[in-house]
């Protein structure tokens, strides 16, 4: 007998996660910046501090594919409707720095919406973000829009949108 497929489940948005040198200054920033609020924070939490599971691997290994990691976690608030999640990692020794462009596997961004792209871009800059040239979309389903990508203090990728 087959086991039976329940329905699709209902989901929505809780938060997006980012691996970061510094969880403390990126939380900072966020905080002091973008008006983000710490909801909580973890760690830091070693795999060699936690028994091994039933099959051997550590809970690292288990849980966040990363055998022997040690790891502080810190939960933003970003806005209404999306948490935002800063993980420092300290082990393993041989974790990459590198972050990716957006045309590299796993390149990403974080899109925000805004009422005033000029005036976000100003004040941004203002906070040490870097910005490429804002796009104004003339013509499409999306004409008189606006938007640019940026970057904040550490690199990782932003765009803000109106």
């Amino acid at each position: 007998m087959t086991e039976a497929i329940p329905p699709r489940p209902i989901f929505a948005a809780d938060h997006v996660s980012w691996t970061v040198a510094d969880a403390d200054a990126v939380a900072r920033f966020y905080i002091d910046v973008f008006g983000a609020s710490e909801l909580f924070r973890m760690g830091p939490i070693d795999a060699a501090d936690i028994p091994p599971m039933p099959d051997g691997r550590d809970w690292m290994a288990a849980h966040v594919n990363v055998p022997g990691a040690r790891l502080t976690l810190i939960m933003l608030r970003l806005t209404e409707t999306l948490n935002f999640q800063l993980v420092q990692y300290d082990k393993p020794d041989d974790r990459g720095a590198t972050l990716p462009r957006n045309c590299d596997a796993g390149g990403h961004h974080l899109g925000l919406r805004v009422d005033d792209v000029p005036a976000a871009a100003t004040y941004l800059t203002a906070h040490g973000c870097t910005a490429m040239e804002i796009i104004e979309i003339s013509e499409g389903p999306l004409a008189g829009k606006k938007n640019l990508y940026l970057f904040d203090p550490w690199g990782h990728q932003l765009e803000i949108v109106d």
